[in-house]
């Protein structure tokens, strides 16, 4: 192999001096010009065929379903081989997880927070696997509280949340194994670290709510009892009230299971502990509101919001009245105010009207932030609890602030700033004053000085103007060759806003361009633009990210030869739509833990839950049309030419299952009829990606731009 490449080095540099052009330099590693793969493993086809309203749909790899077959395992084990062999002869793959490894390997911290006599503060040290929770009292030295790394030999067990009681004393926190949605909790006094002896099992999808030091709320589902655990479907949640000494089995049912029936149940307590909060679900979107009054014995649950057409939660209170934050006649969300007594929608009062931009709403130290989307970048105002506005928030650029909240009796803020040219940076806040000042820097290896971002808007298909941020190193030549990745999400009301990543270091080094449009279907121009992107208008979300594309390659920011494009969870639907939709535009594509079979993503975990975003196969024949023509696993055709393909996913993903990356897999493998690899990368003990450690991020990564460069012919220079 190392006389193969030096032999390509040598060959390159002849090419490049004969061509009059700059040689190849021992600092650049150039890509082998073919790289041999393996075959394919040969996938088993079984004969499963489904009747949706008359139409037979054929589903030959439904036996890989099964995640904990044996043939499943088998063929896991088969298909990283071939990925595996085919990443191995990538000559730069390690030279960019080197560099990876480098650009990670600074001192990283979150924001502090108080509770009880102690600041909290997570850190990492550079590489290690899951930050450390630190604890301090006053000016003493910081210690170690938790230290996640400690809880598995290879950093798959994560800290995935803990809450104090109100006086600090005691502490719940909740550990994810293998990146799993199905958590552990377990009880500890704050004061000595030790256990009280409380440890519950089989929680999911829940916040935990101390009620004084007596127990705490928290939210589940019953466990699968078929199939795996995994991948079971999982419909009605059950909020719990455990109490502490007392065993799991002996806590209280609160609200849910047969009585409720919803699938998403959450539950808090304002701060005061006086009302109990709870929030009930069917979809993603859209919720009903209820209040407990703990004050008064044996109080019943009050509705104050029913359906789910609209969401509302409580922000705070002083003392009956009530600030909810809500679209109800607000697709841009505004806060109202009422009191307990009669919380009726009727009765609501607007405290922060509704305006153009969308807004997200917290409180601290008396006053409230609302947090507004200005084309998907923040704008941030301070009101008294009165609804007076007292000042815009001075920020140090155009990007994404976050973290406007403390507990009532607090001076003092902190919030986070970031953009894709500008590292993450905690600034303290003070809240009387307004003023900022720089908390802790970034000690990432970045320069901004030498990148730029820069918003644009093109038109979509049908006429609508769509924002994109690009961004890439100052004095870039737009040429149409260079290396870009067009990265987008587009569904479940979720807002992408600029963030800075160190991956994403790599790609602008090498003279690469990274692109984000704000398609429709997220939330940065409230509901309606969501709902523009859902059910049966799911195609304009593709139709806006192809018209990305199209405006990146005429504006010879990049060209198809030099093009990929990446997404996850739903974005991943994204770019398997956009693939079979499209597979002569892209020359790379990276769908990752991708809703890829839309026919059947129902079936599994909490998938019914995503109906409100999609429909369902079952709702109606039209909408299974439209469904199945979109569909990526439907929607391959044989002998097609398909872009470079490196799926990913991982085999503890209780949240979009992996069998939706396997049979997409199998399929796009067995139709593709080009040159360019299709292989799919499946992780081993890890999920949908919360907790991963970050050696596994780092390989991922370096895997990633191994994979886009090799494939686009491009030379990395180290």
């Amino acid at each position: 192999m190392k006389k193969l490449f030096l032999l390509i080095i040598l060959a390159l540099i002849i090419t490049s001096c004969n061509n009059n052009k700059t040689a190849v330099s021992e600092d650049m590693i150039a890509p082998v010009d073919s790289i041999k793969n393996l075959p394919y493993p040969k996938t088993t086809k079984v004969n499963v065929i489904d009747d949706y309203f008359g139409t037979k749909v054929a589903d030959p790899y439904r036996w890989l379903e099964n995640d904990t077959s044996a043939e499943t395992k088998a063929w896991v084990v088969a298909e990283n081989k071939v990925t595996q062999d085919y990443l191995s002869q990538i000559p730069y793959r390690e030279e960019i997880k080197k560099k990876l490894e480098v650009l990670w390997n600074y001192e990283k911290y979150s924001a502090p927070f108080k509770e009880g006599r102690y600041t909290y503060f997570y850190k990492n040290d550079g590489l290690q696997n899951q930050a450390v929770l630190y604890r301090q009292l006053g000016d003493a030295e910081p210690e170690i509280f938790l230290n996640p790394n400690e809880f598995s030999k290879d950093g798959t067990t994560s800290l995935a949340d803990i809450e104090f009681s109100k006086n600090g004393s005691l502490a719940a926190y909740q550990m994810s194994e293998g990146g799993s949605d199905w958590r552990k909790v377990i009880v500890i006094k704050t004061e000595d670290k030790t256990s009280v002896g409380d440890t519950l099992t089989d929680v999911k999808f829940s916040g935990l709510a101390w009620r004084g030091t007596e127990g705490f709320y928290y939210s589940s589902y019953d466990k699968p009892s078929e199939g795996s655990q995994l991948s079971g479907l999982t419909q009605y949640h059950k909020l719990y009230f455990h109490q502490l000494g007392t065993p799991q089995t002996a806590d209280k049912l609160i609200f849910g299971g047969n009585q409720t029936q919803r699938r998403y149940i959450g539950a808090y307590l304002t701060e005061d502990e006086r009302f109990l909060v709870i929030t009930a679900a069917n979809s993603t979107t859209g919720n009903e509101l209820y209040f407990k009054d703990l004050t008064k014995p044996n109080s019943e649950i009050i509705k104050v919001a029913g359906g789910f057409d609209t969401e509302q939660s409580i922000i705070t209170n002083k003392g009956s009245l009530l600030y909810i934050y809500t679209n109800y006649k607000a697709p841009n969300y505004r806060l109202v105010t009422v009191n307990a007594s009669n919380p009726d929608k009727a009765n609501w009062k607007d405290l922060i009207p509704e305006t153009e931009n969308v807004m997200t709403a917290s409180t601290g130290g008396e006053k409230i932030f609302a947090n507004y989307l200005k084309d998907a970048t923040s704008l941030v105002i301070q009101y008294d609890m009165d609804g007076k506005k007292e000042r815009e928030i001075a920020l140090p650029g155009i990007g994404t602030a976050s973290g406007f909240s403390a507990k009532k009796g607090e001076k003092e803020l902190y919030f986070n700033f970031t953009s894709y040219v500008y590292p993450s940076t905690i600034f303290k806040y003070n809240i009387q004053s307004g003023q900022s000042e720089i908390y802790k820097k970034s000690g990432v290896l970045f320069d901004p000085n030498r990148y730029q971002s820069k918003q644009v808007f093109y038109k979509s298909k049908d006429g609508t103007k769509i924002p994109m941020i690009i961004t890439f190193k100052k004095g870039i030549e737009l040429n149409g060759k260079n290396p870009t990745l067009l990265y987008a999400y587009g569904g479940f009301s979720i807002s992408l806003t600029p963030a800075f990543s160190t991956s994403n270091i790599i790609l602008l080094e090498q003279g690469g361009i990274y692109a984000v449009p704000n398609l429709r279907g997220g939330g940065e121009y409230g509901e309606q633009w969501h709902n523009a992107g859902t059910k049966m208008q799911k195609q304009n979300v593709f139709d806006d990210f192809f018209a990305a594309a199209q405006y990146l390659i005429t504006n010879k920011y990049t060209s198809t030869p030099y093009l990929a494009i990446s997404g996850g969870s739903n974005g991943g639907l994204l770019i398997g739509a956009s693939i079979t939709q499209h597979p002569e535009m892209f020359k790379v594509a990276f769908p990752a833990v991708g809703v890829l079979d839309m026919l059947r993503y129902n079936k599994f975990t909490a998938g019914a839950g995503w109906a409100y975003d999609y429909g369902t196969a079952e709702d109606s024949k039209e909408m299974f049309d439209y469904l199945y023509k979109y569909s990526p696993y439907a929607a391959l055709k044989p002998g097609t030419n398909y872009p470079a393909t490196l799926i990913t996913t991982a085999d503890h993903d209780d949240r979009v299952v992996p069998a939706h990356s396997f049979k997409f897999a199998a399929r796009l493998q067995e139709y593709h009829k080009g040159n360019a690899p299709v292989l799919i990368r499946i992780e081993s003990n890890a999920g949908h990606g919360a907790g991963k450690p970050t050696s596994k991020i780092i390989e991922e990564q370096a895997d990633k731009w191994a994979f886009m460069f090799q494939n686009m012919g491009i030379t990395y220079q180290k």
